[in-house]
């Protein structure tokens, strides 16, 4: 199989965001917060009707639409990667896991389940959980480690 390995880490990506969401719903009190670091983390469960930020709030078909188009473009983006790095690997897997953990709560759910809060220098960052830290992340490694490997590419045919 083709790009085994990033659809191996969407795998592992996935379990990770669904069995924390799991264990959130299963343990946590619903908007109630847990302090871990006083003044910088808690966890803090709640349910977004949205997407970032909570825009679309009580969009959920449109979110599941655009999810899906989503989907299908990264797809595309893997099938066509020509010399993937292990870099250009992990951040696709990550991405891939994340988007799909994301898109189960909200055909599940009607809402995706959010639980890590963090403080920082006296601003409150919305709320997010595993499968957001993998589409952030995924996002931002890959435009990286893409422009990164075009400047390489650009300076070889000098």
């Amino acid at each position: 199989m083709k790009n085994k390995q990033i659809y191996l880490t969407a795998i592992i990506w996935l379990i990770l965001d669904q069995l924390s969401k799991i264990l959130v719903r299963s343990y946590l009190v619903f908007a109630k917060e847990y302090t871990l670091i006083p003044k910088f983390f808690s966890f803090y469960y709640v349910e977004n009707e949205g997407a970032a930020f909570s825009s679309f709030t009580g969009h959920t078909i449109f979110l599941i639409v655009i999810s899906l188009v989503c989907l299908g473009v990264i797809i595309n983006v893997i099938q066509k990667e020509n010399k993937p790095t292990k870099l250009i690997n992990l951040s696709l897997g990550i991405l891939l896991g994340g988007m799909v953990g994301n898109l189960i709560d909200r055909i599940l759910f009607q809402s995706v389940t959010d639980f890590l809060s963090f403080n920082i220098f006296g601003y409150k960052f919305p709320v997010f959980n595993i499968a957001d830290i993998g589409i952030t992340c995924g996002v931002a490694l890959y435009l990286v480690v893409s422009i990164i490997n075009d400047r390489k590419n650009k300076e070889n045919m000098l």
